[in-house]
């Protein structure tokens, strides 16, 4: 058994699959209620010289809709991340969204003439003064937790390569409790001693009826070990317990927000809930009322942009405005994808070639276009066209797609679903050209069709929004 420590952070993830006890989301709620009531009566106090007295129809709506937007963002279990958001940057866009709909009523029922008493004019200052108070309530609570948790063990079963590797994640990445591992026949891991040195053998897998009888956070069961009936019977007498028992691409799939195609297998497919986008119509038809609804007001708004963009590329460097190329589309169906030229007019001449990081062909401007990610603009035509989404897996050139089927599994299951423009791989993964990076973009795309929802949408635009502003393009 090999148990290791962990004392800090060291990278961007943390460890959310425990849940904080009730009370604590309870204390959250009352919290929530107090709060608003303080905040209210504080700002009408202060910017109206009244208390908040009475009974108002819209202040008990507008209250009702805060708590609405608090519970549908789940910031009630603050531990929790939703699609890489913490609960901090949750209520920030409940907030947003509450902001517009109260302004939207407001304007509608002219509010501001009827109310004389002024107080519906301050319900939107009240909603900034409550949305700190209900972030300062989801640390302090988070922080509690975590400092409970701290010292908590997690459960690794085997020791085979992806169970290393998995390991090797959970160390450097995810510093919350212990993790303790059992091996199949009680063997040291020296891959592990290299990050963790102080380490100690003390059993394996047998010993796993001993620790179902002491308290853990979660159990992780790696893939292609062989697990007694008694064994069995231990993990089954934990789940009873309350303590979640993982398998290797859903602890993968819950920590990093992503799903190796090498631990999947057709069994996994077959019972694995998800791939909504895939099958539901009704998804499929809201993404693309999306799509067209979005990229119409894109494309009027863009225009002047494309147009000065087209100018400053003509006069950069010979050649043509646009480039189109040839693309792998929805269940394998090519199509041209059309972009602003950002490389020298003759890039391809020895061939289809990845491009790479300060790729010598890139143009002046080109490297510019790329970084803010506007050579992609033209795309928003293939949206229009039906030919592409918003959001999505990113297309890629057939040239490539023969050999990256044949090396990675289950790389067609990328094609399930339409190419975007943007996606979930774009927005988490730095920019590569390789076959590893082309396996690291697939864990997302698959983690992106399986979870599908109209959030996981809004969390890739904006961080989509934060890429072009920090210039983190290619």
């Amino acid at each position: 058994m090999l148990e290791i420590g962990f004392e800090t952070n060291r990278g961007s993830s943390s460890i959310q699959l425990v849940k904080l006890p009730r009370f604590i989301s309870l204390f959250l709620v009352v919290g929530d209620v107090l709060g608003l009531f303080v905040c209210l009566g504080l700002t009408s106090y202060w910017t109206l010289n009244n208390p908040l007295t009475g009974f108002d129809p819209f202040v008990c709506g507008f209250i009702l809709l805060v708590l609405t937007g608090m519970y549908l963002s789940d910031t009630y279990h603050p531990e929790k991340e939703i699609a890489g958001l913490q609960a901090p940057n949750r209520i920030l866009i409940s907030s947003g969204i509450i902001t517009l709909i109260t302004s939207l009523v407001i304007y509608l029922s002219e509010s501001w003439e009827q109310d004389s008493g002024g107080m519906r004019g301050i319900l939107l200052v009240n909603l900034g003064i409550f949305t700190i108070w209900a972030i300062i309530l989801r640390l302090l609570a988070f922080n509690w937790w975590r400092s409970k948790s701290h010292q908590g063990r997690w459960l690794m079963l085997g020791s085979g390569n992806h169970a290393i590797k998995f390991a090797q994640m959970f160390l450097t990445r995810n510093p919350l409790g212990r993790l303790v591992i059992l091996t199949e026949n009680g063997q040291q891991l020296p891959e592990l001693a290299e990050i963790e040195p102080q380490l100690s053998h003390e059993g394996c897998l047998s010993d796993l009826s001993d620790w179902s009888q002491q308290p853990l956070l979660g159990v992780v069961v790696g893939t292609k070990i062989s697990l007694s009936d008694v064994q069995v019977q231990s993990l089954m007498q934990l789940r009873l317990k309350g303590i979640p028992v993982y398998q290797l691409p859903d602890i993968w799939e819950t920590l990093c927000y992503k799903l190796p195609s090498s631990l999947l297998e057709d069994e996994w497919f077959a019972f694995s809930s998800g791939f909504n986008l895939v099958f539901c119509g009704f998804s499929l038809k809201i993404k693309r009322f999306t799509d067209i609804m979005l990229t119409g007001v894109l494309s009027v708004l863009l225009l002047p942009l494309m147009v000065i963009v087209g100018l400053i590329i003509k006069l950069d460097s010979p050649g043509p405005i646009f480039y189109s190329q040839l693309r792998t589309g929805l269940y394998g169906k090519p199509f041209r994808v059309y972009k602003f030229r950002s490389m020298s007019q003759d890039a391809e001449k020895k061939g289809a070639q990845w491009a790479i990081q300060r790729d010598p062909r890139i143009t002046r401007v080109g490297y510019w276009l790329r970084v803010l990610r506007i050579d992609e603009l033209p795309q928003i035509w293939n949206v229009l066209s039906g030919e592409m989404s918003l959001i999505g897996p990113r297309p890629e050139r057939p040239e490539f797609d023969v050999k990256l089927k044949e090396a990675i599994p289950y790389y067609e299951m990328r094609y399930l679903v339409k190419p975007g423009i943007t996606g979930w791989a774009q927005v988490l993964y730095p920019y590569g050209a390789s076959l590893e990076d082309a396996y690291e973009k697939l864990a997302y795309d698959l983690y992106y069709i399986k979870n599908y929802s109209l959030w996981l949408d809004i969390v890739i635009v904006l961080k989509t929004i934060r890429v072009v502003l920090l210039g983190k393009g290619r």
